[in-house]
C-alpha cells in the first residue's frame, strides 16, 4: 500500500527489452537505497513495481506486458523523470489517501491553466471510470494523491500547488500528457458491495441512484 505522497523524483537510466516486456533501471539520489531490499515494492508513477536489483543510486524493476498495456509506463524513455514512493509501513503517517499502486486507466491532460500560484489541470478520462470521480474526493494521478475540484461529463479538474509542482513530475505536465490514474479504493469497493447486494435481489430506487434509504436498508448507513 501507498499514500500518494511522493518521496523522491527519479530518472530512467535505461530500458532493456526482455522478450516481450522490459526491465526498467531507475536512479535517484533522494532515497537511501541501502535501507531497501530486493523484493520490496516501489510505486513508479503510481504503478506498484517489485525491486529485482538494487544499486547504491537506484534500482531495477521488471515491467510486464500487462502493466505496459494498461499504464503510461510504455511512454517512458531514457532520461524521463518519474515519481517514486516506497511502500508504506504500519504506523506511517497517511498524508494522502490509501493507494494500492494498481493503475486503473490512463488519462490525458486536456488543459493546463495558471490559477494564482497554482496550476489547474483538466484531465480527460474514459466514461466507465468517471463514475468513481467525485467532487472533493480523492484521485491518484501518476502516484500523487490529489483532491478533485470539478467533474464534467468527460473529465475532472485538480489543482497543483507550488510544492507539488516542484516535488513531482506534475509541474511538467502539458496538454497531451498521458497520466496513470487510480480511482479511490473506497468508491470501487462500495460499488462492488452494492452490485453484490443487487445480484442477490436488492434494488436501488426507481431512478437507479443509491439513496440514503437504500444504504440504511442494506447496512451501509
Amino acid at each position: 500500500m501507498f499514500t500518494g505522497i511522493i518521496k523522491a523524483l527519479g530518472t530512467v537510466e535505461r530500458i532493456q527489452p526482455q522478450r516481450g516486456d522490459i526491465r526498467l533501471s531507475i536512479r535517484s539520489a533522494q532515497l537511501r537505497w541501502r535501507e531497501y531490499e530486493v523484493g520490496e515494492s516501489i510505486s513508479v508513477n503510481g504503478a506498484c513495481l517489485t525491486v529485482v536489483a538494487l544499486r547504491d543510486d537506484g534500482f531495477d524493476s521488471d515491467v510486464s506486458s500487462e502493466t505496459l498495456g494498461v499504464t503510461a509506463l510504455c511512454n517512458l524513455k531514457a532520461g524521463s523523470s518519474v515519481n517514486l514512493e516506497p511502500a508504506m509501513s504500519l504506523g506511517d503517517r497517511l498524508g494522502g489517501h490509501l493507494v494500492s499502486g494498481h493503475v486503473d486507466c490512463v488519462g490525458t491532460v486536456l488543459e493546463r491553466n495558471n490559477e494564482a500560484r497554482s496550476v489547474r489541470l483538466r484531465i480527460g478520462l474514459a466514461t466507465p471510470w468517471l463514475r468513481y470521480i467525485v467532487k472533493k474526493g480523492s484521485v491518484c494521478v501518476d502516484g500523487v494523491s490529489l483532491t478533485i475540484n470539478e467533474v464534467s461529463v468527460d473529465s475532472f479538474s485538480v489543482n497543483i500547488i507550488p510544492h507539488t509542482a516542484g516535488a513531482t513530475i506534475a509541474g511538467a505536465y502539458k496538454a497531451g500528457s498521458r497520466v496513470n490514474i487510480e480511482v479511490d479504493l473506497v468508491a470501487r469497493y462500495l460499488e462492488g458491495l452494492l452490485n453484490a447486494r443487487a445480484a442477490n435481489g436488492a434494488t436501488m430506487d426507481q431512478s437507479g441512484h443509491v439513496s440514503m434509504d437504500f444504504l440504511r436498508a442494506h447496512g451501509y448507513a
